[in-house]
């Protein structure tokens, strides 16, 4: 998954119709460009190659009457559709995702029932318990703490660390979610 592809086709999803530079206006006022690869070459390339893959419908408007090439708006198939809320939906339950997807996802929450999200994010905290019980199975830290330092043993903490702050959040983000449920 691409982090990139999930950005682009929820901002032209969230406007309906854009054209490349509300793209980057958008996900630069998101402070996608800090998190994420969220370039202005790689908004531009991914709206060109998701239009020639029919995930985006291209549409060329008329130039400026300031001159240079015309301007194209993008929308979103029923295609592209179909893969953001896919891309979505495995940003949310996966464990094992890049950050910025993760991010990604944690953005357009409000683009699936609140239900569904909390069901997602019970996929993934599953799944980072199961992921740290699996370190902890092979990995005893009574025997790395008898070692001041070792890269092996730092490797398992690392793991064992992410994995716990992760669940950790991802719990707090269920509460949240189904308390402003419950309030709503």
């Amino acid at each position: 998954m691409s982090a990139i592809r999930l950005l682009v086709l929820g901002a032209v999803r969230g406007r309906g119709r854009a054209h490349g530079y509300q793209v980057r206006g958008d996900l630069e006022s998101w402070g996608a460009h800090e998190w994420s690869t969220a370039k202005p070459g790689s908004i531009y390339h991914a709206l060109r190659q998701m239009a020639k893959q029919g995930l985006l419908r291209a549409h060329e408007l008329a130039p400026s009457a300031a001159g240079g090439p015309p301007r194209v708006e993008y929308e979103l198939t029923d295609e592209g559709d179909a893969e953001f809320l896919g891309m979505l939906r495995t940003a949310l339950a996966r464990h094992d995702q890049k950050i910025d997807e993760l991010t990604a996802g944690v953005g357009f929450l409000d683009c699936l029932p609140r239900e569904e999200v909390v069901a997602l994010l019970k996929e993934r905290l599953a799944a980072l318990d199961g992921w740290r019980a699996e370190v902890a199975r092979h990995w005893s830290s009574d025997e790395a703490d008898s070692r001041d330092w070792e890269p092996t043993a730092e490797i398992m903490r690392l793991w064992t660390h992410f994995s716990g702050s992760g669940a950790e959040w991802t719990r707090g983000l269920i509460e949240r979610l189904e308390r402003d449920a419950r309030t709503s």
